[in-house]
């Protein structure tokens, strides 16, 4: 017999919630194949199989909590099940094709929504998931802990997007990856915390930790939560290897796929409400970290250029710091530099 147990979670996780068994007993289990999902207070994590064999127990059940190296299943590794047989495909019909939507149909798109039809009234209680209460807490602890405060700026984002169109094809074909906004972002606040160190710093007991490496901490939203994986020194990294590092966290964050070193250690990170449309807000410190840049939704908005109002796509940012340890001149320098950089992209190396 082999026993699944629960994998280490960290110093700072003592226990779990069991989420779902992916195999029931009796089923058939390969090498690498999911068993089940756990969830600590900072990570959902997949229990994949090592062994090969039959199922033959569960030892724990769904919403149960379990502690780390605690057996929750065992399999039969003396049941021969083979190899794993690949995944099904749907075979493709030759010669079909798929007509365009009459008019008709396209106008009844467009028609106006309608509000559902609601059931009679009722509440629904359900228990919060361990991630969603722990962002919770570190949420409330941000808030009694830090005394924040969030400054404003807006950039022209006109100099990012005609940079982005020249030279987008080129940096595909060489690099495999599209230029995005991010890493124009990433660039620019890595530059900008060199220049000012107690953005990059945090306060631990009467000491100030600074540091001279940038791991840079890229809010990525998902169906349980905002969470944030870090990107290791974002402020040595080429413009791929930065576009690749955000696809990469991200991919494995909306798949649970990220370990625990993935959300760990960060030192000042990014958070893009603009892609739901928020036009500005003031986003919450990622504690311990001392400050947090916010983006936004890009807009076209007249501004005043050579005595000329022109229409620009204007982009808000917002940076909320810690003022126990960053004055507000280094806080309005520091975005003001963020700003600068943004609007001259000419000086980055994009690397082509």
């Amino acid at each position: 017999m082999f026993d699944i147990k629960v994998p280490s979670l960290g110093e700072s996780d003592t226990e779990a919630t069991l989420i779902t068994w992916l195999k029931d007993v009796g089923d058939d289990v390969h090498v690498d194949d999911i068993i089940a999902e756990i969830e600590s207070d900072k990570i959902t994590m997949e229990i994949t199989a090592t062994e090969s064999g039959k199922l033959v127990e569960h030892l724990a059940e769904e919403e149960d909590t379990v502690k780390p190296g605690q057996v929750i299943g065992r399999i039969d590794t003396s049941v021969d099940v083979g190899e794993k047989k690949p995944a099904k495909t749907m075979p493709e019909k030759a010669g079909k094709t798929v007509e365009p939507p009459t008019k008709a149909v396209r106008q009844e798109s467009q028609a106006p929504t309608q509000a559902p039809d609601f059931p009679e009234r009722e509440i629904i209680r359900e228990p919060m998931s361990r991630l969603r209460k722990r962002i919770a807490t570190r949420l409330k602890e941000a808030q009694n802990t830090a005394a924040m405060l969030t400054t404003f700026n807006e950039v022209n984002m006109q100099p990012i997007m005609d940079v982005r169109k020249t030279y987008q094809e080129a940096f595909t074909q060489k690099y495999g990856v599209k230029l995005g906004l991010m890493s124009f972002f990433t660039k620019a606040c890595a530059v900008a915390c060199a220049e000012f160190p107690a953005i990059n710093a945090y306060i631990d007991g009467d000491d100030v930790l600074y540091h001279n490496y940038i791991d840079m901490g890229i809010a990525v939203s998902t169906d349980k939560g905002l969470i944030v994986p870090v990107l290791r020194d974002a402020g040595i990294k080429s413009f791929a290897e930065i576009e690749r590092g955000i696809m990469d966290l991200a991919a494995r964050a909306r798949e649970g796929g990220l370990t625990l070193d993935d959300l760990q250690g960060g030192t000042f990170s990014i958070t893009n409400g603009g892609v739901f449309g928020s036009l500005l807000s003031t986003p919450i410190l990622n504690t311990p970290q001392s400050a947090i840049l916010g983006m936004h939704t890009i807009q076209q908005r007249p501004v005043v250029e050579h005595n000329t109002i022109v229409a620009r796509p204007m982009m808000y940012l917002a940076l909320t710091y810690d003022h126990r340890l960053i004055d507000g001149k280094d806080a309005v320098q520091f975005l003001v530099r963020v700003k600068s950089l943004l609007e001259h992209p000419e000086a980055f190396d994009i690397g082509l």
